[in-house]
């Protein structure tokens, strides 16, 4: 299963081709055709071809190319699935899924993708799923969702339709509830423990507040404080802070860096389990925590810091 940076998720209409074109060019580490809720349903048909388009033209620029198509029950999905895989299937990384309830919606999917691959003649899998809970139904099957398939490359959150199913008292997606703590802490945890189980990635959903760049840091923060690996940005001036956010600083990357040369050091050559590091003991424990934030931080581009500038800043 491949584990791709999904720290910024761009959500673009598939309907709109000026869109999906500077969408291509952003910053943003995956974009996200929608054929869903960001397109009529009278566009929806002609949509399909537009994005088919637009994946076969643009350069995406080593993006994440997925495309959302709509939920398994309407009368769209089938075809969407059909005509996307068929015309732009070599080109195209993942499908998502969106209002999942229980595994079999993702059984439709995966059965689907499998005979177009096959008919097509690509590789059996090449096409990942990402499934998005939208729903108290789908929250319940976080568990059985996750493990539905070995196409799921990640579950996603979708406060919007979750606050409607559960008939929140508020209007928009942001930090404006009279409640003293985060109201959906146990839905992002669910979903993370859910995901983790599963070896997949977790993503938390829109903050729709788009000018209110501070508030999407603090959502976004929240999010990654419960190891998510990133959120959806539906406006270009996200896609910056969502990509710091979820990226470990410089000085957590090289700490975790030192704790593995200091582990392995310990373990290899003198063949201890456990080792101090500054005022710190470190054991194998250590080094789970360690290696992840070193994943995170390469698949970001980063790099260690000189081994001076590392040291004193571990010391400090």
């Amino acid at each position: 299963m491949p584990t791709r940076l999904r720290r910024s998720v761009l959500a673009c209409p598939g309907s709109n081709p000026r869109m999906m074109e500077k969408a291509a060019a952003s910053a943003a580490d995956e974009v996200f055709l929608d054929l869903e809720d960001a397109c009529a349903p009278l566009e929806k048909p002609a949509a399909r071809g537009k994005v088919v388009e637009a994946l076969r033209t643009h350069d995406w620029q080593g993006k994440v190319r997925v495309v959302r198509i709509n939920q398994v029950s309407s009368q769209f999905a089938l075809d969407d699935i059909r005509e996307i895989v068929t015309g732009a299937g070599d080109v195209l990384d993942c499908i998502m899924v969106p209002k999942v309830q229980n595994a079999g919606d993702i059984a439709f999917v995966d059965r689907a993708l499998g005979s177009l691959e096959q008919t097509l003649g690509y590789e059996l899998g090449s096409i990942g799923i990402e499934a998005q809970v939208e729903d108290a139904l789908g929250l319940m099957s976080a568990e059985e969702i996750a493990f539905a398939s070995k196409r799921i490359e990640t579950i996603t959150y979708g406060p919007a339709d979750f606050s409607a199913n559960m008939q929140l008292p508020s209007l928009t997606v942001a930090n404006s509830y009279n409640y003293p703590g985060d109201i959906f802490h146990y839905v992002l945890f669910k979903l993370a423990v859910a995901a983790r189980a599963a070896g997949i990635q977790v993503i938390d959903g829109p903050y729709l507040l788009i000018r209110d760049i501070e508030g999407f840091r603090e959502a976004a923060g929240r999010a990654a404080a419960l190891g998510y690996d990133g959120k959806w940005v539906l406006h270009p001036g996200q896609i910056e802070p969502a990509n710091e956010v979820f990226t470990p600083s410089q000085e957590d990357f090289d700490k975790a860096v030192q704790i593995l040369e200091a582990y392995r050091h310990a373990t290899e050559v003198e063949r201890r389990g456990a080792v101090m590091l500054g005022d710190e003991m470190i054991d194998e424990a250590s080094r789970k925590m360690a290696m992840q934030f070193e994943l995170r931080g390469r698949a970001a581009g980063l790099t260690p810091s000189p081994r001076e500038e590392a040291a004193e800043a571990v010391a400090g």
